[in-house]
């Protein structure tokens, strides 16, 4: 299922893409309530689960709140609709604007508008990925997403082990392994919102929030390392946010970078950076630190040395990714203040 249902969602739905004009003044509007209706999901979810934790449900309950959940899950559908029928009203009246616009100004021809654009932004224009991978940039990015992604997935691959280790019940790290999806979710709502803003407002360069992410995550790890009651909670809240955060800022600032015409495939190549640092952490330090400290004739490490080390070396890993996203920074922001920004205000 997981390799085919990928690959068949795609080749279901490819017949209703389709290119579709509109006015773009309620686009907004409608995100916004997708993204509302998202978080209460993500809200809804995080009450049951933990709930579930404390209360013992009954039948009858459990059914309510599947229900409600369903409901949730097909409201989209419900702005979709009212979407479609506001602009079916609004659609004649749009093209009738877009007449009277191209018979006043008429439209660019395809070499004033190649013209324009080299002017205007020649960096971010039809960089290939052979382009893009002769750049000092391409690779700070790969570097700083090695550090990253490995570190994110390295913990959550683990955490189980973790819980086990620590004490915790088997019902207590499934609650944080579900709870880890609703973290990497609010990470990457909130990275690419909050980027958004301080890059259109305050001309802050994107990468500087690669740098803040890794910054905190290398917090989480020695917290995770320490051992203490509640570390694991609390360690895991901050690299789940803090991972998810990467996979918003990443391919945004890919984009921004490089451009768009070849993004797919320089994206690509940047995300291999996930599960080659994920291999290096996950299997030859975790699995191997771990291995070495169980025990002779035991099967399962108990204590907090089991993890330990293998956390602080990545937060000693986190932190090198946080100097790297910081050259990152100081190398893009020129970039970012002339042409993201200017971008943005046109």
């Amino acid at each position: 299922m997981l390799a085919l249902l990928p690959t068949l969602i795609p080749f279901l739905l490819m017949f209703f893409v389709q290119i579709h004009h509109t006015n773009g003044g309620d686009n907004l509007r409608y995100l916004n309530v997708f993204s509302f209706i998202s978080i209460a999901v993500a809200t809804y979810l995080m009450i049951v689960i933990i709930g579930e934790h404390f209360i013992t449900l009954q039948l009858s309950i459990r059914i309510s709140i599947f229900l409600l959940l369903l409901l949730l899950l097909i409201s989209p559908l419900f702005v979709v609709f009212k979407a479609q029928l506001t602009e079916s009203r609004s659609r004649s009246a749009y093209h009738d604007e877009i007449r009277l616009i191209e018979d006043i100004n008429p439209p660019e021809n395809e070499e004033q508008k190649s013209n324009r654009d080299q002017g205007f932004l020649p960096r971010v224009e039809n960089m290939n990925l052979f382009q893009a991978m002769r750049t000092s940039e391409f690779w700070l990015l790969f570097l700083v997403m090695a550090c990253a992604m490995g570190s994110g997935l390295a913990t959550v691959n683990n955490i189980s082990q973790i819980g086990s280790s620590l004490g915790y019940t088997s019902t207590e790290t499934s609650t944080l392994v579900s709870l880890w999806s609703i973290w990497n979710f609010l990470g990457r709502f909130g990275a690419g919102y909050i980027s958004d803003y301080f890059l259109h407002e305050k001309g802050c360069a994107r990468p500087f929030f690669i740098a803040l992410t890794l910054a905190l995550m290398t917090i989480g790890h020695v917290i995770i390392s320490s051992g203490f009651p509640g570390s694991l909670h609390l360690g895991s809240i901050l690299i789940g946010v803090c991972y998810g955060s990467q996979w918003s800022l990443m391919p945004t600032i890919t984009s921004e970078l490089f451009g768009i015409r070849h993004f797919g495939t320089i994206f690509n190549t940047v995300a291999i950076a996930s599960p080659v640092g994920s291999y290096f952490l996950s299997v030859r330090v975790v699995g191997y630190i771990y291995d070495i400290e169980t025990s002779s004739g035991m099967e399962v490490c108990k204590g907090t040395h089991c993890f330990m080390l293998s956390f602080l070396i990545m937060a000693s890993v986190t932190t090198i990714g946080f100097a790297v996203s910081t050259a990152l920074f100081l190398r893009t922001r020129v970039f970012y203040k002339r042409f993201i920004l200017m971008r943005s205000l046109s």
